[in-house]
């Protein structure tokens, strides 16, 4: 594809056409890839950007296709990008969730598009955060972002996200234990979809009392209830969706944007490390180093691996492979601004990941502290 095809100005206006070429043009990293984000990104920053993740099965394509509607409703144009797990064969996505949602993909309002994963850990593609930088500069007023099916500790949504939305099956049982290390931590909204099922409300009474949930100035996580297919509560959804919005803004992915060139899951060598830290700390930013103390089973990455973090969010190297550096960034932004180091534990057993269907076995401890 020539991407000198693609005119700027016709995705800025709302073209179609040009905004699926686009898209192409981004996910594949083709030639003039950069240029032309760099060219759409300087008018990003309106959008609301909305993370659904959660577990497999728990009905998250479902949900989405019936916030669709109701935004719709409310006339707010829509913006979706579905992250599909990669085929074992091809590479590419197998695009079931584009195929569940189809319905609204005739509706000039929304926008629908499935990426393939490409074994990109963390929930995500690597291409994700150029695409939503595409569809926010587009003009879509909302841009939903679903995951593949996560575990504990695909938390990299987090990065991107205003309103993280957690969507739970019922009988989750002694698996909310299991998760709420990681992925519970990062909701805003906890939701148990196919609430008209047995359990569902046992569900809801655990999610209520898990330990792991953060209660953020100014923002209670709630946990609500949805019957996607028929579309009970997902009225109450988006009103609680609208409120967090209010509470915490929008784009702040923009403002942690990270500085450094290296993927999440990359390592780096103590050569590069030390280099960032020097850059960082030459131009005044505090900066926090997390290293790996201790593994468990299949953790990909070995002990004394670093991860260090700038306080504008900007990082370098990788503690897991891409499985936890969401997470831990998080952390490591709050010791920066505390100053009191933490010892953190992500993970489970490689047989408990086998029972709960998590994507990353074993277990990390990681020690994080601020560095000057």
């Amino acid at each position: 594809m020539n991407t000198d095809s693609i005119d700027p100005q016709a995705v800025l206006e709302g073209s179609r056409i040009a905004l699926a070429r686009a898209v192409t043009v981004i996910e594949n990293d083709r030639p003039g890839a950069d240029d032309l984000h760099a060219t759409l990104a300087r008018r990003r920053g309106r959008a609301h950007v909305i993370g659904i993740t959660g577990a497999p099965g728990a009905g998250k394509s479902t949900l989405v296709s019936a916030l669709l509607r109701e935004l719709r409703a409310r006339a707010r144009s829509v913006a979706v990008l579905a992250i599909d797990p990669s085929s074992p064969i091809s590479g590419g996505a197998l695009l079931g969730d584009r195929v569940r949602m189809d319905q609204s993909g005739e509706d000039e309002g929304v926008f629908i598009r499935s990426v393939s994963s490409r074994g990109h850990l963390g929930g995500l593609s690597r291409s994700a955060g150029r695409i939503i930088d595409l569809f926010d500069a587009a003009g879509f007023d909302i841009v939903i972002v679903e995951t593949v099916g996560t575990g504990q500790s695909e938390v990299e949504i987090s990065r991107f996200a205003d309103t993280k939305v957690v969507v739970c099956p019922p009988g989750l049982g002694d698996e909310v234990q299991a998760i709420k290390a990681g992925i519970l931590e990062i909701a805003d909204i906890l939701v148990v979809n196919k609430a008209d099922l047995p359990l569902a409300g046992r569900t809801v009474r655990d999610l209520q009392t898990a330990p792991g949930l953060r209660h953020r100035p100014g923002w209670t996580v709630p946990v609500l209830s949805t019957v996607a297919t028929d579309g009970t509560g997902v009225a109450a959804l988006i009103e609680a969706i609208d409120r967090h919005a209010q509470a915490g803004g929008v784009g702040r992915r923009l403002q942690h944007a990270p500085v450094a060139s290296h993927d999440a899951g990359a390592p780096a060598t103590d050569d590069e490390l030390f280099e960032h830290l020097q850059r960082w700390r030459a131009a005044g930013k505090a900066v926090a180093l997390a290293t790996v103390v201790r593994t468990w089973g299949s953790s990909p990455r070995a002990e004394g691996s670093h991860l260090a973090v700038e306080e504008g969010g900007g990082f370098v190297g990788s503690v897991s492979g891409g499985c936890v550096e969401g997470a831990v960034i998080e952390e490591a932004l709050g010791v920066i601004a505390q100053g009191t180091p933490k010892l953190l534990e992500f993970g489970v057993s490689d047989q408990q990941a086998w029972d709960v269907g998590l994507a990353c076995g074993g277990k990390v401890q990681v020690y994080v502290e601020r560095i000057g």
